[in-house]
C-alpha cells in the first residue's frame, strides 16, 4: 500500500502544478485547437490554389518579381521573403514574405494565383511560446509540458489507488 506521505504529496503536486501552468496550458490548449483547423479555414492558412502543372520551369528571379508585384506582400527582395514552399504535382510556389502574406505562384507562367494573409505561422508561434519572447519557449512551456506530465502521472495514479486498495482489501480477506 502507497505511503501516505506519497498520496498527500501527490495531491500537493497535482493541485500546485494545475495553479503554476493554468496560463501556458490555455494558450496551448486554444492556439492547438484552431491548428487543428488551419487546413479547413481559409482565414488560418489559405488553400493551395493549383497551377499549371508540372515540375518548376521558372527561374527565381520571375518569382520574385511576381511576390514584388503583390503591394501588401511588403517584398522588395529575397530578404522579405521568409520561404518558398514548392508543390511541383500543383505547379504553385508559396512565397510567405516577412509580413505574413501569402503569394501563390504558378511555377509554369509566373502569374500570382492568389495572395491572402497567412495567420498559421504566427498562431504556431503563439502555442510553442515563442511569440510571446525567445525564451518563453524554453523558460515557461517547456517547463509547463514537464509539469503536466507529472500531473498526468499523479493524476492516473490518484484515478487508480481506490481500485488498487480495494484489490488489495480483497485479496487480504480471500
Amino acid at each position: 500500500m502507497p505511503s501516505k506521505l506519497f498520496m498527500v504529496w501527490s495531491r500537493k503536486l497535482h493541485r500546485w502544478g494545475t495553479v503554476l501552468i493554468a496560463l501556458p496550458l490555455l494558450v496551448v490548449i486554444v492556439s492547438g485547437l484552431l491548428l487543428q483547423f488551419k487546413k479547413e479555414a481559409a482565414w488560418i492558412q489559405p488553400p493551395t490554389v493549383n497551377g499549371v502543372g508540372g515540375p518548376p520551369s521558372i527561374p527565381f528571379e520571375v518569382i520574385l518579381t511576381a511576390a514584388r508585384s503583390v503591394p501588401e506582400a511588403e517584398v522588395e527582395g529575397w530578404g522579405d521573403v521568409d520561404r518558398l514552399d514548392v508543390r511541383p504535382s500543383k505547379g504553385v510556389v508559396k512565397v510567405r514574405g516577412t509580413a505574413g502574406v501569402e503569394v501563390q505562384v504558378d511555377t509554369a507562367t509566373g502569374e500570382v494565383l492568389q495572395v491572402a494573409r497567412r495567420r498559421s505561422d504566427l498562431i504556431e508561434s503563439i502555442h510553442d511560446g515563442s511569440w510571446f519572447h525567445e525564451k518563453a519557449k524554453l523558460w515557461v512551456f517547456l517547463p509547463a509540458g514537464g509539469i503536466l506530465l507529472v500531473m498526468w502521472l499523479t493524476g492516473i495514479y490518484l484515478w487508480l489507488l481506490p481500485y488498487l486498495v480495494r484489490r488489495k482489501r480483497g485479496a487480504a480477506r480471500g
